[in-house]
């Protein structure tokens, strides 16, 4: 999963280093990301695993880092 959150980043998040280089807890908005890149990121995550993130998941802090991302994915899997 990991790997594939990582791949969409790196197409879509726009970020100002290589996505490989950060920390699952790293904060993906101070290492570039914009709001507008990230609607880009929650497409193609969609568009990946298959899903569609819920309204109440449609915030800044569901897509602040790859854990987070990690985290809301898990859940709409689970539920």
């Amino acid at each position: 999963m990991d790997a594939d959150i990582r791949r969409v980043l790196h197409e879509h998040a726009r970020l100002n280093r290589e996505v490989e280089t950060l920390d699952d807890q790293a904060d993906l908005y101070q290492a570039g990301m914009t709001s507008h890149a990230s609607v880009n990121v929650m497409l193609a995550l969609e568009g990946a695993f298959g899903v569609e993130f819920p309204d109440r998941m449609l915030k800044r802090s569901v897509f602040a880092s790859i854990a987070a991302i990690r985290e809301a994915l898990l859940e709409i899997q689970a539920g």
